[in-house]
């Protein structure tokens, strides 16, 4: 399972609600990316010219091999304006391009992948964050991956998110049943 992380701070409230994901699943089967330590530019869409792509001087190809080489993706984001981190935004993004890539089938191989997606934020974001779930249930079921499951938390001061015992208990589940299913 590949876990990738969209703050901006490590340590935080998202990462640390994942990690009660993750503690439930055996080590040797989680990679974790945060994109704070990953170099991605953002994209310059150029997919209607008649050159195509240019190739970018950055991670993003690195990270695109890595995510189309794992079956199950976590994908762990704080609600930022209602959305998704900017550096998980603009790694989607960046998919538009790998769509067009000759080098691979990007939207083969991602097909039939697992997602899941915790997402933190203030004292409203079971309710604030649901547009976001359906963001990435549409970014899902466009790539034709199966949207698994979704955890949203409450905080915003460090670490507050582990006072939101319903998140963690839900978290926990997810966990175990992420764990079933990589066996």
């Amino acid at each position: 399972m590949l876990t990738i992380y969209g703050s901006s701070r490590k340590n935080g409230n998202s990462e640390a609600l994942t990690k009660k994901v993750l503690q439930q699943l055996n080590p040797k089967d989680v990679d974790e990316i945060h994109l704070m330590d990953v170099h991605i530019e953002p994209i310059v869409d150029e997919r209607h010219t008649e050159h195509g792509f240019r190739p970018v001087d950055d991670d993003y190809e690195k990270l695109a091999i890595q995510i189309m080489n794992h079956q199950v993706l976590l994908f762990s984001t704080p609600l930022y304006w209602y959305g998704m981190s900017g550096r998980m935004k603009n790694l989607i993004d960046r998919f538009t391009q790998s769509l067009r890539s000759t080098e691979y089938d990007f939207k083969e191989k991602m097909k039939g992948k697992k997602m899941y997606v915790i997402i933190v934020g203030g004292q409203s974001a079971p309710y604030t964050a649901l547009p976001l779930v359906q963001q990435f249930q549409l970014i899902a079921q466009f790539m034709e991956i199966e949207f698994s499951g979704y955890v949203i938390g409450r905080g915003v001061k460090p670490l507050e998110v582990l006072e939101d015992e319903e998140a963690i208990v839900q978290a926990i589940q997810l966990g175990k049943r992420i764990r079933g299913e990589l066996k």
